[in-house]
């Protein structure tokens, strides 16, 4: 559903974090070119313009990749799309390292509004729209659009910034899972709403005998995407409720969130598919005998050997 490296290119590395580039990328720029309007003398500053839209994009990602690093996390991975950006955080499972790598990337946007703001006065009080008009017209546009992404992102609605901030803000008073549950919920109510708001307007306009131009498909995009994360996220909160209500395994806990691992069968063989307990049997399938060195943690989703899992010296074998 979200963009992955895969048939992305690879731009560059910076700081431990790789950035890729979507092919999509492409299509959606050629759309806008043709639909661009004419605010500059020739097609080249629209390109820039869509350059600075992404770099814009870019260091909000990076916000995001270097606050979860900062609280113990793991980022590595930033992938821009034609929707944005999708920075692959996975910080520690607490509510305060959760709000803060969320809350790091609008920060960004708002650190950029006096700066663009700034330039954009200056360009006035010099002149620059009769002597340089592309270039004022260029630093107006990019700080309305760096206004415009922070205004849409901290709506709260799941999963933008705005929905993920309150369900970790959720998470200090009801917990991970129903606070990912009340969420996601809320983000299914307003997208609903807005695809009923599109399709109406869309109804609305045929009756009328309005001609219907592209404006309209791109919100329409982007809330069926906002749906089915609020779905998967549903699911996941569903999940992860099940999982916070089953006995765990005394001896054992994970080195990342030491949390002690549940019993059961929770665990999938891949090579015979099979459910098995890694816990109960050395990590190794009872049904094909493939031992996997390395158990996941169910609650964090973090790897480790299972020797490294032990929160006490294991029991000594009876004797007989």
């Amino acid at each position: 559903m979200l963009p992955t490296k895969n048939g992305s290119i690879r731009l560059f590395k910076l700081a431990g974090i790789t950035v890729f580039l979507h092919w999509s990328w492409f299509i959606a720029g050629i759309f806008l070119f043709k639909r661009s309007g004419t605010h500059y003398s020739s097609l080249f500053w629209n390109f820039l313009e869509y350059v600075s839209l992404f770099l814009i994009v870019l260091m909000h990602e990076f916000g995001h990749s270097l606050a979860c690093r900062s609280v113990g996390g793991n980022s590595d991975q930033i992938v821009l799309w034609p929707l944005g950006g999708v920075a692959y955080v996975d910080p520690p499972q607490r509510p305060g390292a959760m709000l803060w790598s969320i809350a790091a990337g609008p920060m960004v946007n708002v650190m950029l509004v006096p700066i663009l703001l700034g330039l954009s006065i200056l360009s006035q009080s010099f002149g620059w729209y009769r002597s340089f008009p592309d270039v004022a017209t260029l630093i107006a546009k990019v700080s309305q659009m760096n206004i415009g992404l922070l205004i849409f992102n901290m709506l709260p609605i799941y999963p933008l910034d705005g929905g993920q901030i309150f369900r970790s803000l959720l998470w200090f008073i009801v917990g991970r899972a129903r606070s990912l549950f009340i969420a996601s919920i809320c983000g299914l109510i307003g997208m609903v709403g807005l695809i009923g708001l599109l399709v109406l307007m869309v109804v609305v306009s045929l009756i009328g005998g309005e001609k219907l131009d592209g404006s309209i498909a791109l919100p329409f995009v982007l809330g069926v995407f906002v749906l089915l994360i609020c779905w998967r996220g549903l699911m996941e909160a569903r999940l992860l409720s099940k999982i916070d209500k089953l006995p765990r395994r005394k001896g054992f806990a994970c080195p990342s969130c030491h949390t002690a691992p549940p019993w059961g069968a929770f665990w999938v063989c891949g090579n015979c598919r099979s459910p098995f307990d890694t816990f109960e049997t050395n990590a190794t399938c009872p049904r094909c005998a493939a031992y996997y060195g390395e158990a996941p943690c169910l609650d964090c989703g973090h790897r480790y050997p299972i020797h490294e899992w032990f929160a006490a010296p294991p029991m000594p074998p009876k004797a007989g």
